[in-house]
Parts: C-alpha cells; sequence; structure tokens
C-alpha cells in the first residue's frame, strides 16, 4: 500500500493497541486537526469529570474538612508519576510551575557548590531555563558558560568536557529539544558531569509522557517537567520536582515555606524542614489542577509508556509523518528539522520552510492547530494517546495544499 495514501493511516488507525485511549478524550469537533499536544494536551473526559467533582462534591460539601484527603494530593501523584519518568517512590512532588522549581532546584543545587562559580547552560535552551539562569547568575556573580547545540541533532556529549571543571557548579539542560525534538544522552551527560564534581539538573517537559526516561539508572539529581503537554494535565496544570533521595536532606530548598514545615499544624516560631521530598513542597497546593493532572498522569500510566513510545516512533518516522513530509513537502520547498534516526526524535517532528509562520497561522485558518517556533519551524506534535494517524494525514495534506498555492 502507497504510505501515502490516506487508506495507509486509517489501517494504522485500525491496528493500533492504543487506539481506544483517543475515544477517552474531549473531542467536540472532529473535524479539526489538533497537532499541539506537545504543547496542550487534549482534556481527557475524566479529567473533567474530576474537576466537576472536586468543585460540586468535595468543595461544595466538604469545605475546609476537604483538606483532610486534599494536603497528601502532591505526594500521591507525585507517586503516581515516578514510574513514567524512573523514578522511586518519594522522590517526586507535584506543586507550583516548571520555572519555580526549576529556580528551587537550580538554587539548591548551588548553594550545595558553593566554592564553584560557574553554570553552564545549553545556547538552544528554552527560553525560561535561559532567564532563570541568567538571573541566578547575576544575583550570584556566576559566569554562565553556554554550551553550543546542533539545531536538529542536540546536545553532544562531548561538549560537557568544554565547560566541566572544577570551577563548575551545575549543568542545567532539557532531556528533549523544545524545537527539533532531539533527544539528549541524559545518563552520559549525568556522568560527564559528576566525573567534574558538577550537578545537573534535567528539564522533562517534552519528554515525561513521551518517551521512556529512567532518572534512577541515569543517577540523575535534580529533575523538573510540567503536567500539560503529554501528560494531558490541562492548561497552567501543576509542573512537578524530582530529587534523588539521597539529596533530598542535604540540599536546602530555598523557600521556606509551611507545607515543608515537619509539625505543620502545630504552628511552631520556627521553620523544621519535614523529611524527604515532603520538605520540598512550599504552599497550598491548587487542587483543581491537581485533580485534572493526576487524571491525565493516570491515563499515561495506564497506557505504558513503551507502547507510547512505539506508536509516537511509528507515526513519526516512515511510516506516517516523515514519509509524508519526504514525498509531499521536500519537493515543495520544507525541510526535516528533526533527527532522522526515530531513537534519537521525541515525538514531535519541526519541519522546516522560509515561510513557516505564515504557513502556521494559515493552517489555523483551516483548522489545523499545530505551532511555529522561531525562526522558521513548524512543529506538528503526535501525542501519542490522543492523535490519531489519520488526523496527522490531514493536517499535512493541509500543508501541501497551502504550498501548492
Amino acid at each position: 500500500m502507497d504510505l501515502t495514501d490516506l487508506e495507509h493511516a486509517r489501517a494504522l488507525d485500525r491496528a493500533d493497541p492504543l487506539g481506544e485511549f483517543r475515544m477517552r478524550f474531549t473531542i467536540p469537533d472532529p473535524e479539526v486537526v489538533y497537532l499541539d499536544g506537545n504543547s496542550l494536551g487534549r482534556p481527557p473526559r475524566a479529567a473533567l469529570e474530576a474537576l466537576r467533582r472536586v468543585t460540586s462534591e468535595e468543595w461544595a460539601t466538604e469545605l475546609i474538612r476537604g483538606w483532610g484527603h486534599w494536603l497528601d494530593a502532591p505526594l500521591r501523584v507525585g507517586d503516581l508519576l515516578a514510574p513514567l519518568i524512573g523514578a522511586r517512590s518519594g522522590e517526586v512532588v507535584v506543586t507550583d510551575s516548571t520555572t519555580v522549581n526549576l529556580f528551587r532546584a537550580a538554587s539548591a543545587a548551588l548553594d550545595a557548590r558553593p566554592e564553584r562559580h560557574a553554570i553552564a547552560i545549553a545556547t538552544e535552551e528554552f527560553p525560561t531555563a535561559r532567564y532563570v539562569v541568567e538571573g541566578l547568575a547575576a544575583a550570584r556573580g556566576l559566569e554562565i558558560r553556554w554550551l553550543p547545540e546542533h539545531p536538529i541533532e542536540g546536545l553532544a556529549v562531548a561538549e560537557i568536557d568544554r565547560v566541566a571543571d572544577e570551577d563548575l557548579a551545575l549543568i542545567v539542560l532539557s532531556q528533549v529539544n523544545y524545537r527539533s525534538a532531539a533527544i539528549a544522552d541524559l545518563a552520559a551527560i549525568t556522568a560527564r558531569a559528576r566525573e567534574a564534581g558538577a550537578l545537573v539538573l534535567w528539564d522533562l517537559a517534552h519528554s515525561a509522557g513521551a518517551i521512556p526516561i529512567d532518572l534512577t539508572a541515569g543517577s540523575a539529581d535534580l529533575a523538573v517537567g510540567c503536567t500539560y503537554k503529554y501528560l494531558n494535565g490541562g492548561p497552567g496544570a501543576p509542573g512537578y520536582l524530582y530529587v534523588r533521595r539521597e539529596l533530598q536532606d542535604e540540599f536546602r530548598p530555598p523557600i521556606q515555606g509551611w507545607f515543608a514545615q515537619a509539625e505543620q499544624f502545630e504552628m511552631g516560631p520556627r521553620f523544621e524542614r519535614a523529611a524527604g521530598i515532603a520538605g520540598w513542597l512550599v504552599g497550598t497546593p491548587g487542587m483543581l489542577g491537581l485533580a485534572a493532572a493526576e487524571v491525565g498522569i493516570a491515563l499515561s500510566a495506564e497506557a505504558g509508556i513503551d507502547r507510547i513510545r512505539i506508536k509516537g516512533m511509528i507515526d513519526g518516522q516512515r511510516f506516517h509523518a516523515i514519509s509524508l513530509l519526504d514525498a509531499w513537502l521536500a519537493p515543495r520547498g520544507c525541510t526535516l528539522g528533526s533527527p532522522r534516526d526515530p531513537g534519537r526524535r521525541a515525538n514531535h517532528v519541526a519541519i522546516v520552510h522560509p515561510d513557516a509562520r505564515r504557513l502556521t497561522a494559515e493552517l489555523m485558518a483551516r483548522s489545523v492547530i499545530a505551532d511555529f517556533r522561531a525562526p522558521n519551524s513548524i512543529r506538528i506534535g503526535l501525542s501519542p494517546l490522543s492523535t490519531s494517524f489519520e488526523e496527522v494525514h490531514r493536517g499535512l495534506a493541509s500543508l501541501r495544499e497551502l504550498l501548492d498555492a
């Protein structure tokens, strides 16, 4: 069968072992082609029901008594998430935003290396991380060492050797490049940094729920991420923070909040941090966001990250998105802005074109929702639980028509 034929996409959908999960998402308009789940996942039906339950039943009827079972939500949902990122129970807390957690984790890491005066980050790192690092460096008088990234293949492990010495305290790095979807070698980079005595803070925003992650096997120190992309937790859903068990009590969080107090309701005169990951909490958790995030995380856990990864690789590689790019879009001036090797690429595909900004806007007008990333990429998000093969086919067919026009 012709790989570019619509019937081929439909055949892939019929054979998809994760196909039934699509029906568990709210899709009010089947004509909308949604290829942006890598920025904001579709809403699971159960998440909308969870929001209704928390507001109409728990909040409305239990009132403040609801805190009897709400208080442990950041830890409970953290333990639910832990296996998806290769962490152990008691190493993850779901709370605050990715940016806040990144600032807290980076601050604690820098405090743990007070004799060192440099911090490293990739030149192509997501803007929030760069901005946080620039702010920390300015406040502490630190040198920033910039790691050059290949625009498609991402960061080479050998670049770590160029910046890692006795003065480097911390490296901040995304496991998946937000533009190209290139996957960094978490274990190798962590090992190179550790040889120099430096710590690594990983951002898992574009990898959690998309690809297998093993923070434990990779000996990761710290990690953060969000729950609203592939984990389908909803807009503004809480982020999460991972601290390796052996470091939780050794490192000191920069914010001493009430929710991290050992005897919280004793209202003691001094801060006495709770042991373990609970000591990294800060303030009151947002229960609506946590309720929706818990459902999204549970869906990914039920599907299994290995099956999610297999579908993501099929959808991106020769069986679908990239085969369509090669056949339809390359002759019309597009190039692949992601690694061609599926083992090196996560779950979005970057299509490079000089007119990418305009094309993305025109796709939106046709109810094909992708996103533009400067300077010249259209990102096609392949969210395995909610995106169908036919959806990808229809979206790229629309792009072909625009290029012809």
